[in-house]
């Protein structure tokens, strides 16, 4: 028969929810008077063992009724026909976590094997021999007792934390509040971390809050941790089904108890309220400012005046010379020609919708969790380093970009290779490797300096075909600025695509497809001979021709493009032409 004083799990084990079910310690349990005549014959240094229920031995197969944490009670009347059950019978019980076992003697059996009592004190398993004159029924009655009286204390402490904390809440406070308050009650140091361990609120010495943010706690089970430099408890922060990171209490002297686990736990629940609180408060004002920062850029906004002093409410600057910087994500499916998501033409047009759905439809398709994950980092990254510079630019994430409107003081220059730019640009592609799991890129493309906000719409066309044409020349990763890309930003000027293409065909003929090997050669050819001014010898050289072969490419090319060796205007065509085809998906 088993009697326990509570059916729930056994202590240490994961839990988030308060669940965790408390015990006595072995040595406190030999300290009832029941037990006042029992002794301790093995496994001494097992006595801070937890015992949170009892069971007597009364079959011979008890191993398949017994529980973890139990303090099993026999007199031996199940082998006493089989006395060498007892050699295993230690090793048996400690495997399957008994807290500890106690053994009457006199009736069934005489004493116990020298072997049972030396592999007791190898396994920290204590052995208790009991005294004849004592009951089961009163040990029963007086440890159940003890443990429900214990379990009733700590539950009791833990809903007062827990209405203290929540007190906080509805007073105002935030997540260091609640880590104080936690560090004041346990006499530790409490830490918040988010799911990138970055501390979101901490409490205590410095130098024990990086120790907290050094472990490996987001990959291991919560719970009771031992490590070299001392003890913690983990509690994972969910809510609604999300996790937003751990709290962890920290103490190097190892004066954190089990019970101790409840507390966090319930601080780790009113964490959860208060991230998912701020979360919703966040999300409300970003998407505000994300939609005035639109309608600033599509030329909705009003008066420079007006737009200036409702921009102060949000902290943000303009009325100084500022640049665009757009940063947009590498590897999504681009738009098709003249569909640029979320350009300034289709936020004039207001095609961007409040959440800016229209640059998604532009692009081929919704994103995924990962996308939106990766460009949650990118903005976060942004608003990091651009913050750190600028506290007065303003900072937005769009459906598919992230744009900032940065200051420019006299003197500044807006090159990449100099200025605040530069470093913003550094620190946030850092910060942006750094948090993001995935092995992604991002392209940025910076305006020219504008002085009022009636000149942003400009500057946000700007940036944008930075960053279009920029990643067309450079790749992923690209960093171009619009005064910059030369003939390319008058290129770019031409509103119509449809119209570069025509003139593409029109001047290059059969030699703007791709379908042919044999003409994209000879466009290659075409391409080098123009770089270097017709030089026949230098082009020959580059492209590895014999001298006379080349000739002969000159020849057919001409028979197909018309004399471009004599005709200076035809030469310009040709260049500009293969110019645009560089620029080809944009």
């Amino acid at each position: 028969m088993s009697l326990n004083a509570d059916p729930g799990p056994p202590a240490l084990r994961l839990a988030s929810t308060g669940t965790l079910t408390y015990g006595l310690p072995v040595g406190e349990v030999l300290g009832v008077s029941t037990l006042a005549g029992a002794r301790l014959i093995g496994g001494r240094s097992g006595l801070d063992r937890v015992v949170q229920r009892l069971n007597v031995m009364e079959v011979p197969d008890v191993l398949a009724w017994v529980k973890p944490n139990e303090l099993l009670l026999t007199t031996g009347y199940p082998l006493r026909n089989t006395p060498q059950s007892l050699d295993n019978l230690v090793a048996d019980l400690d495997e399957r976590g008994l807290a500890a076992l106690a053994i009457k003697l006199g009736r069934y059996l005489d004493s116990l094997p020298a072997e049972m009592i030396a592999q007791a004190d190898r396994r920290g398993f204590p052995l208790i021999l009991l005294p004849n004159d004592v009951g089961f029924d009163d040990i029963l009655n007086q440890v159940l007792t003890d443990i429900l009286n214990r379990q009733a204390a700590v539950l009791a402490r833990t809903e007062e934390v827990h209405r203290a904390l929540v007190q906080i809440v509805l007073c105002g406070g935030g997540l260091q509040e609640v880590v104080d308050e936690v560090a004041t009650l346990l006499d530790v140091a409490v830490v918040v971390l988010d799911g990138d361990q970055r501390v979101l609120a901490g409490s205590g010495p410095d130098e024990h809050i990086q120790a907290m943010r050094a472990f490996d706690v987001l990959s291991g089970r919560p719970g009771v941790c031992v490590n070299g430099e001392g003890d913690h408890l983990v509690v994972p922060v969910v809510a609604g089904g999300f996790d937003h990171g751990r709290i962890i209490a920290y103490s190097p002297a190892g004066t954190l108890r089990e019970a101790d686990l409840g507390i966090l736990e319930r601080a780790a629940t009113v964490a959860a309220l208060v991230v998912t609180k701020q979360q919703a408060v966040a999300a409300v004002e970003s998407k505000y400012r994300a939609d005035y920062l639109r309608d600033i850029l599509s030329g909705r906004a009003g008066e420079d005046d007006r737009v200036i002093a409702h921009c102060a409410g949000f902290g943000w600057d303009l009325d100084r010379p500022v640049m665009v910087v757009v940063a947009e994500l590498d590897g999504r499916t681009r738009p098709a020609d003249g569909q640029n998501g979320q350009s300034a033409q289709s936020l004039q047009n207001g095609q961007s919708g409040q959440n800016g759905q229209a640059g998604e439809v532009a692009r081929g398709g919704g994103r995924g969790a990962d996308e939106r994950v990766a460009q949650e980092r990118l903005a976060a990254a942004w608003s990091t380093a651009v913050r750190r510079h600028d506290r007065g630019a303003a900072v937005a994430s769009f459906a598919h970009e992230v744009v900032a409107v940065i200051g420019m003081a006299d003197g500044d220059e807006a090159a990449l290779s100099s200025g605040p730019v530069q470093a913003m640009l550094k620190e946030a592609t850092a910060i942006f490797a750094e948090h993001l799991s995935a092995k992604r890129t991002f392209s940025t493309g910076i305006s020219r300096t504008v002085s009022s906000p009636s000149a942003l719409p400009e500057a946000y066309e700007q940036a944008v075909k930075a960053v279009r044409v920029g990643r067309q020349l450079h790749g992923d990763g690209a960093r171009a600025h619009f005064d910059q890309l030369g003939v390319y930003r008058l290129l770019s000027l031409v509103s119509d695509p449809q119209e570069l293409h025509a003139f593409v065909r029109e001047t290059l003929g059969e030699l703007a497809g791709d379908d042919e090997p044999e003409l994209v050669d000879l466009r290659r050819t075409l391409q080098v001979l123009l770089e270097t001014n017709l030089n026949v010898a230098e082009t020959a050289r580059r492209l590895h021709f014999h001298y006379n072969t080349l000739r002969y490419r000159i020849g057919k090319l001409e028979r197909m493009l018309g004399p471009f060796t004599e005709d200076a205007h035809l030469r310009l065509n040709l260049t500009l032409a293969l110019h645009v085809l560089r620029m080809r998906g944009i």
